[in-house]
């Protein structure tokens, strides 16, 4: 394959009610620091790595009149979105304990999984599903 069309992933746009909001809440709750938070509240983002977590409001231009509206859940708590976001810790227990300190709601607290992986599960302040897991070890 061409070198030149091998793409780095890049970003993982999360869209949310107040974007300024949600920055803060991912630093406090999840351990990130904020990389980035425009003056006009409409782009965030966590330092994460290779790829970044970003935030941009639920409408705007960008995604009502060029990608469509953002598509929500049924408010029923059994419902969630098309995605989730997925954190890796050394100390998944840790982790779901400050999150849920921090206003993340708790869905499942970690328990072992048959694959290898210990994952609890909480919800963000716009009701997004975040997985708190384990890192995997190669096989």
């Amino acid at each position: 394959m061409d070198p030149n069309l091998r793409p780095a992933f890049a970003y993982t746009v999360i869209y949310v009610k107040d974007v300024a909001e949600s920055v803060a809440f991912y630093a406090s709750a999840f351990g990130y620091n904020v990389r980035r938070l425009d003056e006009s509240h409409r782009w965030g983002e966590l330092e994460s790595g290779e790829t970044t977590i970003a935030f941009t409001p639920k409408h705007q231009r960008e995604t009502d009149e060029i990608t469509g509206a953002v598509k929500e859940p049924a408010s029923s708590e059994k419902q969630r979105s098309q995605m989730e976001v997925c954190l890796a810790y050394e100390d998944v227990d840790a982790a779901y304990q400050r999150a849920v300190e921090k206003g993340a709601v708790p869905v499942s607290p970690p328990e072992p999984r048959e694959w290898g992986q210990k994952v609890g599960y909480v919800r963000d302040i716009d009701g997004i599903v975040v997985r708190l897991g384990s890192y995997v070890k190669p096989q």
